[in-house]
């Protein structure tokens, strides 16, 4: 649907003035069908909002202890019921003795952790796991768990929301990704995930998490049956509680692959390129107050990801030692990118590469 120019001026305007884009301007950017002007109007905004040339990546390592799941969801390929061929439950010792191994090959500084809902385990099968990777591995940053699997725990022990992420917090776990969210509109949510736990106790233990000086991520998975419209709604509720707690790191879209899924048989095709892009410019002007938005390169790939650092994004991820989620939704990429390759993805792309931490603080960087 083509847009008005002068919409289009109006919101560039908005946005050069520092004003706050509405729902209905969201709307007008998702409909707009000039690809170029949304990029460079969305690269205006990264800057204005004391944007650099920096883009980020992090060395980390990704592990998933189960793939046992309660739910079903239509969208994953990665869950299992227990007697399916293929679940697994690994123990925490041999999990830890995994990320050591690990260590000493890529010395990464987080680990990225999320599950299955498991039922056969209890709180305790999280916390162990937390302190054993905290005592192992001291100085790596445990970014563990999401939001469904934290409400996961409170059914496991009959705890609240808070008493689970203090223990696990007191254990060592230093922040949540933001998996999880997928859309938050209610109609969405009962086509894809109907079993799944509610946009409301998302946000609780987003909001929990913050309280407790716990920083968290959010995400978005697009391009199933969701609307613009829909898209506009989860992008300002997440603004809507940045703008509350202000622990948002930053803002992970995540294109939906539908390989090995029930949608593969309904004949869903991946995301075009223009709409990855598309939704990655947006989300940089509405989401004016999460300061990150990363171009996920193990869903994207290396060529879409460096055009994405012209359409607003300023990070892309990390070396991503192991990814599985995506890959059993039939992703294509590699599996883990080294350093060198990274710096000469972002140094191609006209950027300064700048190896982070978790929390943004800068390890490295390639100024030449």
């Amino acid at each position: 649907m083509a847009v008005a120019v002068d919409t289009l001026t109006e919101i560039r305007e908005k946005v050069e003035a520092g004003e706050r884009l509405d729902f209905e301007d969201g709307l007008a950017l998702m409909e707009s069908d000039d690809l170029l002007a949304l990029g460079e109007l969305a690269d205006l905004a990264r800057r204005r909002r004391d944007g650099g040339d920096e883009v980020y990546f992090v060395q980390n390592l990704y592990l998933n202890q189960t793939n046992v799941c309660r739910v079903k969801c239509k969208f994953c390929a990665f869950a299992m019921t227990q007697k399916q061929a293929g679940a697994y439950t690994i123990s925490t010792d041999e999990l830890v003795e995994d990320a050591l191994r690990q260590r000493e090959l890529t010395g990464f500084t987080e680990i990225h952790m999320v599950n299955g809902e498991n039922p056969h385990v209890g709180l305790d099968f999280y916390v162990d796991t937390t302190r054993a990777l905290h005592e192992a591995m001291p100085d790596v940053h445990l970014k563990l768990y999401t939001a469904s699997e934290i409400h996961h725990m409170t059914t496991l022990s009959g705890l609240s929301h808070e008493e689970v992420l203090r223990e696990l917090r007191d254990a060592g776990l230093g922040s949540l990704p933001g998996g999880g969210a997928e859309v938050f509109a209610e109609r969405v949510r009962r086509l894809i995930a109907p079993g799944k736990e509610s946009p409301e106790t998302w946000f609780h233990v987003h909001r929990t998490a913050h309280a407790l000086g716990i920083p968290t991520h959010c995400t978005m998975l697009y391009g199933h049956v969701e609307t613009y419209e829909e898209r506009v709604d989860h992008l300002l509720r997440l603004r809507g509680l940045q703008d509350e707690t202000g622990g948002f790191l930053a803002f992970i879209p995540l294109a939906f692959h539908p390989e090995n899924t029930v949608f593969e048989r309904r004949g869903w095709k991946h995301t075009a390129a223009s709409d990855d892009l598309k939704l990655i410019a947006v989300s940089r002007l509405i989401l004016d107050n999460v300061p990150n938005v990363k171009a996920y390169w193990i869903m994207m790939g290396l060529p879409l990801t460096q055009i994405a650092l012209h359409f607003g994004a300023n990070d892309v991820q990390g070396t991503v030692v192991r990814e599985e989620i995506f890959h059993a939704a039939g992703a294509q990429t590699e599996t883990e990118q080294k350093i060198d390759e990274l710096v000469r993805v972002v140094r191609e792309a006209g950027r300064i590469p700048v190896q982070r931490d978790t929390l943004y603080n800068e390890v490295r960087r390639w100024d030449d």
